[in-house]
């Protein structure tokens, strides 16, 4: 039979998945000889045998991959085969050179054989609360360089016991080249400090950790990606405190549980919820909560949503298995600072948080806090939304619609994220949050360097928001080395929701948000955009109204209400007979409606966000918030996961310099007509939201016949509201438009880092077409 030598240039997820080990044995099954590297760009495989057996070594390669492992391609070249070629198989040592294209694994949960181990009284690995090997643990939180080898690892310091090597070293063992293995002899310690630095833990720190969690104190505890503040969620008074101490009044806190059937006991889980619950990334997952679960009800006071996730290290599995089963787990942070990462900032950040610290000398590289996803139900069938992509998700790069010269996009101001492109890659770093902080400003700045570091990517351009007070607009303008983009922040929504659909042609963008920078200098935020990656027109938007107070309106719905009441009743919005106005200090209403009168600190606005805000403070809803889209979030809550249709309230659109404008005097008008009549709250922000829809389809449909574009995109943070954007996809369907809407890359400005690197590569390969 004839002889063949081939050698395999992979890429994908092939480094720190087991992928080598699961190569030697396959081409030790199949009898052939050669080797395998890892190198910056891949894995190199080189096959020398009988060609029937390299063909079945081919098919089972793919077939047979570990479980992490991801073939994004496999280059084969044949060569002529070497006359005292060897029978033998070899992992080489890894190559530092071959080219850019090398991918980092996400961290990935601990699998079931080592959970297995770490319930197991008999196995040397009992109850070790960092144990991991070939098919799971810390990944890309742990890798400070490529190719992925222990020494360009957080593990380097830590030197394998013979029992450990002798693991690391044999092919037929679980941990073969298992870049983290370690275990009580050679690895990472855990201890417990309080707060003042004296230790509590003595030989049993995860024991001793249950216990203070039992009797209600408040825990930081070292994750994959970071510290996490850890509390008993069936305690009311330890939850109060937690809300206390982080200064979190109303926002719901994370939960942690052991295993599905334990989360449904609290909430209502279909098997859609249930897949997405157990997938490897492990996301928070946002649920229907069921009243009568018995947790505290200050975990998530007034909202029928709680976020729930499983178990991914575990040092998690065994608090849980050392209490009953479900933990608060809300990231270990100073408000408006980052999470923890090392002890030192634990023990800095966190002192008057927590009672005590449960640490381990693991040290984590990248911070990655966790992902939050929930599953919307469409007509068409349900599907995954990321809201906050992080652990389990990144570095996992998104495809490009086309080829991107080398850019880096340094996203928006709140719930930043960064987004280095090149190729036909998109390489979208971690959930880093708003950057009001010094310490988010870092995070920001260490996330970009590692992101070039691993990838490699040498930008040419940079791509940044419109807004010059943005830090990030600051930090892309003292880039020497690049060119600065600047985009717009709505057109980057839409173009980043294009890129999730994989779309390179003229689209209709509806694009709904809170608040962004206007080509004419104002505040946006309820637009309808015509273009592409290169280019936008503004087609529509809603109607302007004022903010009294500006950011001071963001954080009081109720300002908004006043102003829209004003705006369209003048000085008689004082005597209206609405909870709203009736109940206030007559002083304070006199004020806000001067200040909208004569325009004084009360910015224009276009914002669907804030509209939604003003609605919600109308109806009585949420006049004053504790966290970001509260009011909405409230309004929303009325009438969630039940998407039945209802008639909107009058429309009228006008023209405005050849724009279609959006007028909400007639909803203004409606709604207060629903109170006078004490119709319910849940009945009239229905009427909202459908009125809302109607609007969209309405708009959609002119812009369509003018522009003859069949397809819309929805984006912005407006459209995390569940059902908003169910009715206005089975709306705009029905009237034979192509909609297109988020999977991946979150709608809201976690997103738009994505839309600026698109927008950004777009205009620069236009400009050198016509150069």
């Amino acid at each position: 039979m004839a002889a063949v030598r081939r050698t395999l240039r992979v890429t994908g997820f092939v480094q720190g998945v087991g992928f080598r080990p699961f190569v030697y044995r396959l081409a030790t099954r199949h009898l052939l000889g050669g080797w395998v590297l890892n190198d910056t760009r891949g894995v190199t495989i080189c096959l020398e045998g009988l060609r029937t057996a390299a063909d079945a070594f081919h098919t089972d390669l793919y077939a047979e991959l570990p479980g992490l492992a991801r073939i994004d391609s496999c280059e084969v070249v044949a060569e002529e085969p070497l006359r005292d070629g060897s029978s033998a198989f070899a992992i080489r040592q890894s190559r530092p050179d071959g080219g850019r294209g090398g991918l980092v694994t996400p961290d990935s949960l601990v699998c079931a054989d080592c959970v297995a181990e770490l319930t197991d009284p008999g196995d040397r690995r009992h109850r070790y609360p960092l144990i991991n090997c070939t098919n799971c643990g810390p990944r890309y939180s742990i890798i400070k360089g490529l190719p992925y080898d222990r020494p360009l690892t957080t593990m380097a310091d830590f030197v394998m016991c013979p029992a450990c090597q002798q693991e690391y070293d044999s092919p037929a063992d679980r941990r073969f080249h298992a870049q983290p293995n370690a275990c009580w002899s050679c690895g990472p310690r855990v201890r417990l400090l309080s707060a003042d630095g004296t230790d509590k833990g003595g030989d049993d720190p995860v024991g001793a950790a249950a216990r203070m969690l039992r009797d209600g104190q408040i825990l930081a505890v070292k994750a994959l990606g970071g510290y996490q503040l850890m509390a008993d969620p069936y305690l009311p008074a330890a939850v109060r405190e937690l809300r206390s101490r982080k200064e979190r009044s109303t926002k719901p806190l994370a939960l942690l549980a052991t295993d599905s059937a334990t989360v449904a006991r609290h909430a209502h889980l279909d098997a859609d919820e249930t897949r997405l619950l157990e997938s490897p990334a492990r996301p928070i997952v946002l649920l229907r909560a069921r009243p009568d679960g018995g947790l505290s009800p200050d975990v998530a006071p007034g909202s029928p949503t709680l976020g729930f996730m499983l178990p991914t290290t575990p040092l998690q599995h065994l608090l849980l298995a050392d209490t009953a089963g479900v933990l608060i787990a809300t990231s270990g942070n100073a408000p408006d600072e980052p999470m923890a990462r090392t002890e030192e900032e634990a023990l800095g950040t966190l002192q008057g948080l927590a009672d005590a610290f449960l640490f381990h000398d693991r040290p984590i590289h990248t911070r990655v806090d966790d992902s939050i996803a929930r599953v919307v139900h469409r007509a068409e069938g349900p599907e995954t939304v990321l809201l906050r992509r992080a652990r389990g998700f990144v570095p996992d790069p998104l495809p490009a619609p086309f080829e991107l010269p080398p850019v880096l996009a340094v996203g928006a101001e709140l719930k930043n994220t960064a987004c280095l492109g090149a190729g036909t890659s998109l390489h979208v770093g971690q959930h880093i949050g708003d950057l009001k902080s010094p310490g988010n400003q870092r995070f920001f700045a260490d996330t970009i360097s590692h992101l070039r570091g691993i990838f490699d990517v040498t930008p040419r351009y940079v791509a940044h928001d419109l807004h010059p007070d943005f830090h990030s607009t600051r930090y892309a303008r003292s880039c020497a080395d690049m060119e600065p983009v600047a985009v717009q922040h709505h057109h980057a929504h839409m173009a980043s929701c294009m890129a999730d659909n994989g779309l390179d042609r003229p689209v209709l963008g509806v694009i709904f948000d809170g608040t962004g920078y206007g080509t004419d200098g104002t505040i946006w935020g309820g637009e309808f955009l015509v273009g592409d990656y290169r280019g936008f027109e503004r087609a529509g938007h809603l109607a302007r109204f004022r903010l009294p107070g500006g950011d001071k309106a963001v954080r009081e719905p109720a300002r908004v209400a006043i102003a829209l009441l004003t705006q369209y009743f003048g000085q008689d919005a004082a005597s209206l007979p609405i909870p709203l106005v009736q109940h206030r200090d007559p002083f304070e209403v006199g004020v806000l409606m001067k200040m909208t009168e004569r325009g004084l600190h009360a910015p224009l606005t276009s914002s669907m966000g804030r509209l939604f805000d003003g609605y919600s403070a109308l109806l009585g809803v949420c006049e004053e918030v504790g966290y970001e889209g509260q009011a909405a979030i409230e309004l929303e809550q009325l009438i969630a996961w039940d998407h039945s249709p209802a008639t909107p309230w009058p429309l009228r659109l006008d023209d405005e310099d050849g724009r279609l404008v959006v007028d909400h005097r007639p909803w203004l008008e409606s709604l207060l007509t629903g109170l006078t009549e004490r119709r319910g709250t849940a009945e009239l922000s229905r009427a909202f939201h459908e009125s809302i829809v109607h609007a969209v389809v309405e708009v959609c449909l002119r812009l369509s016949r003018t522009h003859g574009l069949p397809d819309v995109v929805l984006s912005g943070g407006v459209f995390l509201n569940q059902h908003l954007l169910v009715r206005t996809e089975q709306e705009l369907t029905a009237a034979g438009l192509r909609v297109h809407t988020h999977r991946r890359i979150p709608p809201n400005d976690g997103g738009i880092s994505v839309g600026q690197a698109m927008v950004a590569a777009a205009q620069a390969v236009a400009k050198d077409a016509t150069n």
